[in-house]
């Protein structure tokens, strides 16, 4: 049994020599695994800085024009799609009434206009019997009032035929402006109410663009400055128009702040509601070092990338610029020539073996041609 217990002891004494070469060797074959990425140069470019943004063509001006009258809807003189000029008839209601309406106050206007000549020839044979002392006080205020009163009778016919008339031309939509018939709501016959939308009507030139920029670039924006607009309707295509408007105020949830431009449409060939791909140029063409942008890596407020150096890469913080395309501006932290991994880095550490492969790249994805932007 002693000797049964001394073999069991020794053998316990030599598990550790055993255990730790092991260790050893598993440990050392981690530290040297080598991890396989992609790489490819930071780049240096001549570029115009600019910034990209996206937003929804809009009408100058979008007027609802609706009944000021009751009654029955008699002609529509235009539908969707119509182009109108200002002052053009677009629909009518039934006027029968109000035509009627116009005759009695114009005979009304007439009658008391009559009234007051008599009462203003009495009131001047009785103005110089007055003077004469031939007829008292009380007859000369009594024809003075009954003068006043036929003065006052006159103005509120007036005042009445004016309205008679104003609702007379109410039954008649004008076009209040050259403009595009959007929608016509109503039909020939139909009973409308005093505010029912009868026509809308856009007004498609210049047409409005609205679009966000991120609150680093406000400083950038300006009253006047060139917008660059593209739609997918007409590839390859650019349209240019300027800012208009630059918002007051900063959107709190978003941090972005809201600009207008007016895009010129003379020939009708953008239409509103259409998305369009914004490029606003900030500045004079200058180098910049730049990198695509699945090579950055994301950690709060801390942006960083990796480097190659021989065969290990190396971790490296960087300030960013502007983003053009798939391309990021890094203002510092990185030169141009530098070999930036750009897929594989998620399983780096810093001074980890790389067996790196260079990337062919895409010449068409490069800031500066012509699929993202002809060089400026």
């Amino acid at each position: 049994m002693r000797r049964r217990t001394i073999g069991i002891t020794g053998l316990f004494l030599l598990m550790p020599a055993l255990i730790l070469p092991s260790f050893g060797c598993r440990k050392k074959s981690v530290e040297e695994r080598t991890v396989n990425v992609i790489m490819q140069a930071a780049e240096s470019r001549k570029l115009r800085p600019y910034i990209e943004s996206t937003g929804t063509l809009n009408p100058n001006e979008e007027i609802v024009m609706g009944a000021e009258i009751d009654g029955i809807v008699r002609s529509v003189k235009v539908d969707e799609g119509t182009i109108v000029k200002k002052g053009m008839l677009l629909a009518t209601l039934d006027d029968t009434e109000h035509v009627h309406e116009v005759i009695r106050a114009k005979a009304a206007l007439k009658q008391t206009e009559a009234s007051l000549a008599n009462t203003k020839m009495e009131f001047s044979r009785k103005d110089a019997l007055y003077k004469e002392q031939l007829v008292t006080r009380q007859q000369y205020d009594d024809v003075f009032t009954r003068l006043t009163l036929a003065e006052s009778e006159v103005d509120r016919a007036r005042a009445a035929l004016v309205i008679a008339n104003q609702k007379l031309a109410k039954t008649k939509l004008l076009a209040p402006t050259a403009c595009r018939v959007k929608e016509k709501k109503v039909s020939v016959g139909d009973f409308v109410k005093n505010g029912t939308q009868m026509l809308i009507l856009i007004q498609p030139d210049p047409l409005k663009l609205r679009f966000s920029v991120p609150e680093r670039d406000i400083g950038k924006m300006k009253v006047g400055q060139e917008v660059h607009v593209r739609v997918d309707a007409f590839a390859g295509r650019e349209f240019v128009g300027k800012v208009s408007i630059v918002f007051p105020a900063v959107e709190e949830k978003t941090r972005s702040l809201t600009v207008e431009a007016l895009i010129p449409n003379g020939q009708d060939e953008l239409k509103p509601g259409l998305f369009a791909k914004v490029r606003l140029y900030t500045g004079q063409e200058q180098d910049m070092v730049l990198v695509p942008v699945t090579s950055l890596l994301y950690e709060g407020d801390k942006i960083r990338l990796y480097v190659v150096e021989g065969a290990t890469a190396r971790e490296r913080p960087v300030t960013l610029g502007n983003k053009y395309g798939e391309f990021m501006e890094i203002s510092s932290g990185l030169k141009a020539g530098e070999m930036v991994v750009v897929a594989g880095q998620q399983n780096l550490s810093e001074g980890a073996k790389v067996s790196a492969e260079k990337s062919p790249g895409r010449e068409n994805d490069r800031p500066g041609t012509r699929d993202n932007g002809e060089r400026k």
